[in-house]
């Protein structure tokens, strides 16, 4: 379950009761049992505070929505200091391909979150968009900008 990721390592806390490992989430402030899918989630939560400069309190894990009536959460949102969202991050475990069908499902959730940003990632590869909705597309980015550039831009 513990590989290694294609992200910065992350100072994760860690312990085990039994046979179980947990991590410590900071944006959740809980300990959580840890399965590959957490493993991504807190190594992009450690990324975008650390590496990227979004501030804890404005990154938000498991932000609740509806799409067609059902709930949903989507894994990370980063809101700016406008509380609006900027950034919608959905986390796969490592074997979970990163395809169509899970841009698919971000793409949904984001008719919801409308954020500029949309990031897709299994740990090991990652999709990165920016949303051109001028001309209804996504631009494909190498990585995600720094927070302070996402913050006080608004995507046209």
């Amino acid at each position: 379950m513990i590989q290694p990721l294609a992200l910065p390592k992350a100072n994760l806390r860690l312990s085990k009761k039994g046979e179980l490992l947990f991590v410590w989430c900071v944006a959740r402030k809980k300990t959580l049992q840890l399965t590959p899918e957490e493993w991504v989630r807190q190594h992009v939560i450690h990324y975008l505070v650390n590496h990227k400069n979004v501030p804890l309190g404005l990154l938000i894990s498991e932000y609740s929505i509806k799409v067609n009536s059902m709930s949903r959460r989507c894994d990370i949102v980063v809101v700016g200091t406008d509380q609006v969202p900027k950034i919608i991050v959905e986390c796969k475990a490592p074997e979970v391909v990163i395809n169509r069908q899970v841009l698919h499902q971000i793409a949904q959730y984001n008719f919801q979150v409308n954020a500029d940003y949309l990031l897709l990632t299994n740990g090991l590869h990652h999709v990165i968009c920016k949303i051109d909705r001028a001309n209804n597309a996504f631009i494909y980015l190498e990585e995600i900008p720094d927070f302070s550039i996402i913050n006080q831009k608004k995507v046209e």
